[in-house]
């Protein structure tokens, strides 16, 4: 232990009986008073910040390992190790224990070192509760134990969209809330395509309608032989009774079903699992997530992510974030390589799920196979990010020369203006970073301070708000560009002259302009247009180049974005014109409707008993609405 370096640390241990503290230089002796049992140590830097957070079985061995000039000699774990001025250790009964602290730590620190899963979208399943009279399937993202199926993952609302779309052809199941549905006089446009058995008109049994959803429970679990063998029994008793249409309806159901998933193919004796494959490149470590549900391949994603530390703490970091999340939980998970302590881990999860799950690492056989799919889709992923990148990289680059910037333009920041005659005047910004949009950067301006129509006076406030109240200097867009010519970028470059912008380039984008000479067949258009400060005349970048549809990509975003909020205030303020005036109705009252309703179409349909279930509003405030909606004079 001669080679342990001396750091000055903070070790806080935590017990049932007594909390303490040790001061302390790192070195053996320190090291040995270490509580061999479980617990979480978090890793600070000189200014307090938690660099890394890990739990560890025996906490004494596992610290020692990082110190030990014999153990970790990696360079980011050696870097690590550099940083680190301040250990504090919490030690807990149970490595579960010590899971569920480390998960939470993380979530409240999101240390630098650590596994950080927050770029991840939420899956989307489908759900479909047994216990209704005509049970539906319905689209959810939140999976939760509540005993109704759920059905999934999906990567996306459109790809369960399309499973939908396809089931309901082979199980006309519902598609909408009974209540709505019994509304209508006669069944719905779907029922004419044979793709709901409308049980809100009473046009098929609650036996029959069960069997539909059971089979379509079964053929989301991939149990297709199941469903083949049930349907045919149907079939044949139904044909022995003589009811031959319903004999034909399973028949039909039958071949349609064998016709889907002749193509499919079964990569397990069923069951549902997880797949995780990994490639590591340098300091990034990327994970692919295959889903095995009924025996079959259904889908996978993929995750990249910056881990400096060991790959299989890596792979078990992500597996106790990703399962403490609302996802589908399978019976199985298999792992590419071990991980240390899989059994705290194995519980966790269990007990998330409410039934017994195995952690695994198989060692041949088709379970082997399938995890080196896992990797080579891992690998794949990798290379195709890098690509990509380096593609963005030639792009940016291409842009910088042509504009003569003097900074590679990795963000990008577009301003946009939207109103009606100066009427709902509003100010969109949108960020790209590295060429791909960085939405938590999006920000929309209600203009306050100028009253009439003026575009320029509009940008004016926005870029002067954006710089005053977001002065964080290391916020700063490498490029600004604005929606307009010469105009807006001189109101741009004023702005960041006044105050003191520096390091920013500005360029303004103008929109391509139709041209039609005097006796012209055809109407031609201008090419789009940039122009820079101190520049005459504007650069015209080749047509459909790349650099040229990066730039008009960022201007269309910050259009669709001010647009959207212009919209959406315009249609606030016509449902605040339309109530003005009515007894009882004030601003808080006209906001709760509006809430209630969602547009003024919906309002002004609405019944007398619709609007008194609207929170704040009274009976006689209720009739007041109704009337001003439906004048005596108007009623038939």
């Amino acid at each position: 232990m001669s080679g342990l370096p001396f750091v000055p640390v903070k070790i806080t241990f935590e017990t049932s009986s007594f909390p303490f503290i040790l001061k302390a230089m790192i070195s053996a002796e320190t090291i040995a008073r270490f509580p061999s049992s479980p617990g979480i140590y978090i890793m600070k830097g000189a200014d307090s910040t938690v660099l890394y957070v890990g739990k560890a079985r025996d906490l004494k061995k596992r610290v020692r390992s990082y110190f030990a000039t014999s153990g970790d000699s990696r360079y980011h774990i050696r870097f690590l190790m550099a940083r680190v001025t301040d250990i504090e250790v919490i030690v807990t009964d149970t490595e579960k224990e010590a899971l569920i602290l480390e998960n939470t730590l993380i979530k409240k620190y999101r240390p630098k070192y650590n596994f950080n899963l927050r770029d991840d979208k939420t899956y989307f399943s489908l759900r479909m509760d047994m216990t209704e009279d005509f049970p539906r399937l319905t689209i959810i993202r939140k999976v939760t134990r509540d005993g109704a199926r759920y059905f999934g993952p999906y990567s996306s609302a459109s790809a369960a969209r399309a499973v939908l779309k396809q089931l309901y052809k082979l199980f006309p199941l519902r598609h909408y809330p009974m209540e709505s549905c019994r509304k209508r006089k006669r069944p719905c446009l779907f029922f004419q395509l044979r793709q709901c058995s409308a049980p809100c008109h009473g046009l098929i049994s609650r036996e029959d309608y069960t069997a539909l959803a059971e089979g379509a429970g079964l053929f989301l679990k991939g149990k297709t032989r199941e469903i083949v063998r049930i349907f045919k029994e149907r079939m044949a008793a139904a044909a022995a009774t003589e009811k031959y249409e319903e004999a034909a309806r399973f028949r039909d159901l039958i071949r349609s079903i064998t016709v889907t998933v002749e193509k499919q193919k079964m990569v397990t004796q069923g069951g549902d699992s997880d797949i995780i494959g990994f490639y590591r490149e340098g300091e990034r470590l990327y994970l692919a997530l295959l889903f095995i549900r009924g025996g079959n391949l259904m889908g996978s994603r993929n995750y990249s992510f910056r881990w400096e530390m060991d790959d299989s703490e890596g792979i078990a970091s992500f597996l106790n974030e990703y399962y403490n999340q609302d996802v589908f939980i399978p019976a199985e998970i298999l792992l590419p390589l071990p991980i240390a302590e899989p059994a705290p881990l194995e519980e966790l999860i269990s007990e998330k799920r409410g039934k017994k799950v195995c952690i695994t690492v198989p060692c041949r056989g088709v379970r082997l196979e399938l995890v080196k799919l896992a990797g080579k889709n891992a690998e794949t992923s990798a290379m195709e990010k890098k690509k990509a990148l380096e593609s963005c990289e030639s792009v940016l680059k291409e842009l910088q020369e042509r504009l003569h910037l003097p900074e590679l333009p990795r963000r990008i920041e577009c301003y946009d203006i939207s109103n009606i005659q100066g009427r709902v005047p509003v100010g969109s910004k949108v960020a790209f970073l590295d060429g791909k949009a960085d939405k938590a950067h999006y920000r929309r301006y209600r203009i306050k301070g100028v009253s009439q129509s003026d575009d320029f006076a509009m940008m004016r406030e926005v870029l002067s708000r954006r710089f005053r109240q977001e002065a964080d200097r290391d916020d700063y867009p490498d490029l600004i560009v604005v929606d307009g010519g010469i105009g807006q970028l001189n109101v741009l470059t004023r702005v960041l002259e006044e105050l003191h912008v520096e390091g920013v380039a500005a360029a303004g984008l103008a929109k391509s302009r139709v041209e039609r000479e005097m006796g012209a067949a055809e109407i031609s258009r201008s090419d789009e247009r940039i122009f820079l400060p101190g520049r005459k005349n504007p650069v015209v970048l080749r047509q459909n180049s790349a650099p040229l549809l990066l730039l008009a990509r960022i201007r269309d975003e910050a259009h669709r974005f001010a647009i959207t909020y212009h919209k959406k205030l315009r249609g606030r303020e016509l449902l605040t014109s339309r109530l003005e005036g009515v007894p009882g109705v004030g601003t808080k009252r006209r906001k709760e409707l509006l809430r209630h309703f969602g547009s003024l179409k919906k309002l002004e349909t609405a019944t007398l008993e619709e609007l008194q279930k609207v929170e704040g509003i009274t009976r006689t405030v209720a009739e007041a609405v109704w009337e001003h909606f439906h004048p005596k004079g108007n009623q038939e």
